[in-house]
C-alpha cells in the first residue's frame, strides 16, 4: 500500500507539472533557445526510489521438513542522488551517462514459519540496506520542443556496485547475504521544462536487475530457500540540467 500511494502521488504530480506549464506557454518567450546547438552539458539528480527484490525460491523450499512456508519482499523508500552527463547526438537523440550516481536503498523480507518447528516469526520484516554506486547508460529518445517543453523517453544499461554489502560478513541464523556486483536494464519517461537558466526535468525510470544477487548459503535457513534474487527499482528523478553548456556542435 506504501508503494501503490508513492506511484499515484508520482503519477498526479507528473500531471499537474504538465497541465500548469502547457497552459503558460503563451506567457512566456522560448528559454534558451541555443539549447539544442550544444554538445553536451552536465546536470545534478535527486530522487527518491522504491525497491525490493524479485525471488525465485530453490528446490529444498518445497520439503515437507522445511520450516520457512512464505517468503515475501517488500518494497521500501529511500533517495539517491548523482551527477549527469548528456551527449546530444542529435536533434532527437541523446547519449547520457552517470559519472557519480550514489542509490541508497532498502529491501525488507517478511517470512511465515511453521508453528510446529519451534521457529518464531519476527512481527517485523527483516532488511538488508545497501548503498550503491551505479553507473547507467542510456539513449534518450527526445520530441520536438513545444515553446519551453519537451517530452522524452529512455533505455539503457547499468552496472550497480553495492558498497554495503554483507556478502563478507559473519553467518547469522536470519541472514540473506546480497553479493556486491549487479547489473540490468532500464527504461523510463520524463519531460524537459525550460527556464532562463537552467532546466528542470522530473522523470519515472524502471530498472530490473538481471543477475542473481543472493549469495546461497545452505547452513543459514533463511537463506537455504532461496533460489535467485533480481532486483527491482522504480525511481522518480528530478534532474537540473545546466542550460546550454558545452561546446557548439559542428
Amino acid at each position: 500500500m506504501h508503494n501503490l500511494h508513492w506511484r499515484k502521488i508520482t503519477l498526479t504530480g507528473f500531471l499537474l507539472i504538465v497541465v500548469l506549464f502547457t497552459k503558460a506557454q503563451k506567457a512566456f518567450e522560448p528559454n534558451l533557445p541555443d539549447h539544442d546547438d550544444k554538445l553536451y552539458y552536465f546536470g545534478i539528480v535527486l530522487g527518491y526510489n522504491s525497491s525490493n527484490y524479485g525471488i525465485t525460491h530453490h528446490s529444498s523450499f518445497l520439503d515437507p521438513n522445511n520450516p520457512i512456508k512464505r517468503i515475501e519482499s517488500l518494497s521500501s523508500g529511500r533517495i539517491h542522488l548523482g551527477i549527469m552527463a548528456n551527449l546530444q547526438i542529435s536533434k532527437h537523440l541523446d547519449l547520457r551517462g552517470y559519472p557519480l550516481n550514489l542509490i541508497f536503498s532498502e529491501k525488507q523480507f517478511r517470512y511465515t514459519t511453521d508453528p510446529a518447528s519451534g521457529i518464531i516469526t519476527g512481527t517485523d520484516p527483516q532488511k538488508v540496506e545497501s548503498i550503491v554506486m551505479s553507473f547507467p547508460l542510456q539513449l534518450r529518445l527526445k520530441s520536438d520542443r513545444i515553446g519551453n517543453f519537451r517530452v522524452y523517453t529512455l533505455a539503457g544499461m547499468k552496472y550497480d556496485f553495492d558498497l554495503a554489502s554483507n556478502s563478507g560478513a559473519r553467518n547469522t541464523e536470519n541472514m540473506v547475504k546480497v553479493k556486491k556486483s549487479d547489473y540490468g536494464v532500464e527504461g523510463g519517461i520524463g519531460f524537459q521544462f525550460f527556464f532562463p537558466y537552467f532546466i528542470l526535468s522530473p522523470e519515472i525510470k524502471f530498472s530490473y536487475g538481471l543477475s542473481n544477487v543472493h549469495s546461497r548459503d545452505e547452513q543459514l535457513i533463511y537463506s537455504s530457500v532461496i533460489d535467485r534474487m533480481n532486483s527491482r527499482m522504480v525511481m522518480f528523478s528530478l534532474h537540473f540540467e545546466g542550460g546550454g553548456l558545452g561546446g557548439r556542435k559542428n
